[in-house]
């Protein structure tokens, strides 16, 4: 059975009970706690809320509570997961909230014992990041029509995004002032709030400018609006919106579609970097990575380029 999508999750949990009062009060007490205390960013909060109100209604259907659950409930409710066919990426994530949830009453005196104590997460493939080759990005980010104001727009997002390597969350949510175009630096909020400073590169600098003096202003009219990229009715583009532009430029480049990912132009800058012999701890710092060993992934690749190379040009490749 394959792994199941989001998209299929999201439709399998219509169909339960809707959450209990106390495991919904329990679950929103544990996400304040764990913002005010590790800063947690958004879309973790998100996560680890869909993760839990997912075995609360499991449990809900089963005559069970959240915070009541025991080390059998917790083997049931995984057993029950991996005949659904569910990825060991998401059990990996479930449990991770499970284990914070737990730790969180613990902590609060509201219960003694840990069910996840014995749990092991599954074992995780270690897939390479998907990088595009230099001359497909080329390709991709001389895609839009840069004579509209929305064309000029998503080519200065393409570069942008892959001339400082972000997150598309961090892309779209970008404001208009974290742009010091006198310095060439952005400043980026990433993953907990972190702060980072990337420079901005001549071309993206450049297309920047273009866009912040022609199509920014027609796309906002008379208003002051915060956000730097706008779309037609003056609200910042969403992730699911730029991701369709991306799917749609990478046809028109010549690219399959399917080859690109949400993080594709991001690896691809990590990637192109270190090929090009950048040192791993700038690379760290570039994406905002809180742990080299995050990093190091990047390195599989280069060393993957390098025998690629070897094999295409030595005699004995």
């Amino acid at each position: 059975m394959s792994p199941r999508t989001a998209a299929d999750r999201r439709q399998s949990t219509m169909t339960l009970p809707p959450v209990p009062d106390a495991d919904a009060r329990d679950i929103g007490q544990f996400l304040d706690a764990i913002w005010a205390h590790q800063g947690l960013a958004r879309q973790s909060l998100d996560s680890y809320r869909r993760d839990l109100e997912g075995f609360a209604r499991w449990r809900e259907g089963r005559g069970g509570g959240l915070a009541g659950a025991d080390r059998a409930a917790l083997f049931d409710y995984l057993a029950w997961r991996s005949q659904q066919g569910y990825a060991p990426r998401s059990t990996a994530r479930l449990l991770s909230a499970l284990r914070a949830f737990f730790a969180h009453r613990i902590r609060t005196g509201a219960r003694a014992d840990d069910p996840t104590a014995l749990l092991d997460p599954p074992r995780l493939p270690r897939s390479l990041p998907k990088a595009l080759a230099e001359s497909e990005i080329e390709a991709l980010l001389a895609a839009p029509d840069t004579d509209s104001p929305l064309g000029l727009r998503d080519r200065a997002m393409l570069e942008l995004m892959y001339a400082c390597g972000l997150r598309v969350s961090e892309l779209v949510n970008l404001p208009s002032t974290a742009v010091n175009l006198r310095q060439g630096a952005l400043r980026v909020t990433g993953k907990g709030s972190k702060e980072r400073l990337v420079p901005l590169g001549e071309e993206a600098q450049h297309w920047l400018e273009r866009y912040l003096s022609t199509a920014r202003p027609q796309l906002a009219g008379a208003r002051a609006l915060a956000p730097l990229f706008l779309n037609a009715t003056g609200e910042a583009p969403t992730r699911q919106q730029f991701w369709r532009l991306v799917k749609r430029y990478a046809g028109a480049a010549g690219i399959e579609p399917a080859r690109i990912s949400p993080h594709g132009l991001r690896h691809s800058f990590a990637t192109h970097l270190l090929n090009h012999g950048a040192d791993l701890r700038a690379l760290q710092l570039l994406l905002g990575h809180g742990s080299l060993s995050t990093t190091q992934i990047y390195t599989l690749v280069a060393r993957e380029h390098l025998k690629q190379l070897h094999a295409r040009h030595h005699p004995r490749g």
